[in-house]
């Protein structure tokens, strides 16, 4: 044991093992009807829109966003809330509007799925084998994540705690696969929402509201550009981040963004559980309705912590080697500590339980999903029964959390924890968008085309990264400013990997032979009868609430200008 912030009493520990229990219970209780692939790995196509909507999103709000943001809004001020605001909603109202029709109709299991049957085996390797190598780095940040909340603020070691929480995940996902994991999900989003709502309200409370907490921030920081959303992005030198607009809005807003949420199978997998192809297109947008108020509950900590904490908190290569010191990722169980008392204290460790189990599960059951379907079935064993492949994706829940534990030490070498998780996406979601986008609008982009382009956006992001690690004088090329900052240059970077992958498609696909119209049924628009909406209501129709969360979105860029 280490030093700690606080002891839990017994009913802080009645609360966190009765969570324990449920959720260990749903994976039991779910197992008899794991029968199928079908049932494993899709949940039986059978979620109503509500359900796959709060798991969409609740499967992106684990431990990684619950302190990798309050980390990344004590470093970077309200700037963080770009990536819930211009950085989602409209990735999400797309995906359920334009592009789900396509993972519905074509009845794919996963993203790589669907660039086998529009581009053929080479695309859907590359993209397979890049997706099981990311999902497994990030599932390793939730565990890291989840160890650094007991270390600090309860003194566990951080390797029991590691342990102890991914045996408990991977025997539910294990148990019930993708139905249990959905379960769980919303479950875990409602307990997060109530124990992670805790540390804002008394926050506030302490500085005496917004115009408080701006104040207090002014008075420490001696400036103001920690609290404007977009009033500081003329330049790169007036904001926390080092970016322009230009970063924010195609780095982030267009790459970054429609790159996770449309291609990255962790969430897409939710979506295609539902049991319609309108409540497939719903779930999304119910999704973007609830992203738009996370912030309250992950960015708030962080600018808060910057108010009111005594200490100044320093990246975590400074305070793994400098006596008592704290990080950025420890912002979260610094505040919790600082508000929570018996019993509250309970319900704060089980939202951050829940939110590690959310994100974990989500990467371990998205991981065991596309190596069964898209690497070991068609490179492996092709022509085996159902049940096997089942198996086969039971043992892969095994193995995926224990690669995931060895990653979780990769962490420490960055600044923050968001650094590292953009930093993968720059790598393996920004090239996969445009690969995945120019099939679906395109019909003329050729199977030599997306593989070719697929690879040449992936080597060249990962080459970028390198090239500013050995030659730091590269950032200005790159990032297109000295002054950048690590969140900045993975905007810029992710931009030119997306803009490479997509010349190189291009190119190629002008001087290679296109396939016949006919076989791009279902997966290409001009090739595909989408099902009318002319027998639903105005207020039945997805188009409809996408309209009206658009307009909830502008409200809070205005607002928060």
């Amino acid at each position: 044991m280490t030093n700690h912030l606080l002891h839990l009493g017994p009913i802080d520990l009645i609360v966190i093992l009765l969570y324990f229990v449920v959720v260990i219970g749903i994976g039991f209780y779910l197992k008899n009807y794991m029968k199928t692939g079908e049932d494993f790995f899709l949940a039986g196509r059978d979620m109503t829109a509500w359900i796959a909507g709060l798991s969409f999103v609740a499967a992106n709000l684990g431990s990684l966003e619950l302190m990798g943001w309050a980390a990344a809004s004590y470093q970077y001020g309200i700037l963080a809330a770009h990536w819930y605001w211009i950085g989602a909603i409209p990735a999400m109202l797309f995906l359920g509007i334009v592009m789900m029709p396509f993972y519905y109709i074509s009845k794919t299991h996963s993203v790589p799925g669907y660039l086998r049957l529009r581009f053929g085996e080479g695309s859907r390797a590359v993209s397979a084998i890049s997706f099981a190598l990311m999902t497994v780095l990030m599932s390793g940040i939730n565990m890291y994540s989840m160890a650094l909340v007991m270390k600090v603020v309860l003194g566990w070691d951080i390797h029991f705690s590691i342990w102890i929480s991914s045996i408990t995940v991977a025997a539910y996902v294990f148990l019930g696969g993708l139905l249990s994991a959905i379960f769980n999900e919303v479950l875990q989003f409602v307990l997060i929402w109530l124990g992670a709502l805790l540390i804002p309200i008394l926050g506030l409370v302490e500085t005496g509201g917004w115009e408080g907490l701006q104040q207090r921030l002014t008075t420490n920081l001696g400036k103001t550009d920690y609290t404007h959303l977009w009033s500081t992005l003329g330049s790169f030198s007036d904001n926390p981040m080092g970016i322009h607009w230009t970063g924010i809005v195609l780095g982030l807003g267009f790459v970054i963004s429609f790159g996770y949420w449309t291609t990255d199978f962790l969430v897409v997998q939710r979506v295609l559980a539902a049991k319609d192809l309108r409540s497939a297109k719903m779930a999304p947008i119910i999704g973007a309705s609830f992203k738009m108020f996370v912030p309250f509950i992950v960015i708030l900590p962080g600018l808060l912590g910057l108010a009111v904490l005594p200490e100044k908190l320093v990246p975590e290569s400074v305070a793994a080697v400098t006596a008592g010191a704290h990080s950025y990722n420890e912002v979260l169980p610094l505040m919790l500590a600082r508000y929570c008392g018996p019993g509250l204290l309970g319900l704060g460790i089980t939202a951050l339980v829940a939110g590690f189990m959310s994100g974990m599960a989500g990467n371990v059951s998205a991981f065991a999903t596309v190596w069964t379907y898209d690497i070991y079935r068609p490179l492996v064993k092709k022509e085996k029964p159902d049940a096997h492949y089942v198996s086969i994706g039971r043992w892969c829940t095994l193995i995926g959390v224990l690669v995931s534990i060895g990653t979780a030490y990769l962490v420490m070498s960055f600044q923050s924890i968001m650094d590292y998780v953009q930093a993968l996406f720059s790598f393996f979601i920004a090239p996969l968008f445009g690969t995945v986008i120019l099939g679906m609008l395109w019909k003329r982009a050729t199977p030599a085309g997306g593989l070719w382009g697929l690879l040449a956006g992936t080597v060249s992001s990962i080459g970028m990264w390198a090239w500013v690690k050995l030659d730091p004088s590269a950032l200005q090329i790159i990032a297109l400013s000295p002054k950048a900052k690590d969140m900045a240059e993975n905007m810029y970077r992710a931009l030119w990997s997306w803009i490479i992958c997509v010349v190189i498609t291009v190119v190629v696909s002008l001087v290679t032979k296109p396939r016949p119209d006919s076989e791009l049924k279902g997966l290409v628009y001009g090739c595909t009868e989408i099902p009318s909406e002319s027998g639903l209501t105005l207020v039945q129709r997805p188009i409809f609430w996408a309209g009206v969360v658009t307009v909830v979105f502008v409200v809070l860029q205005v607002i928060f200008w």
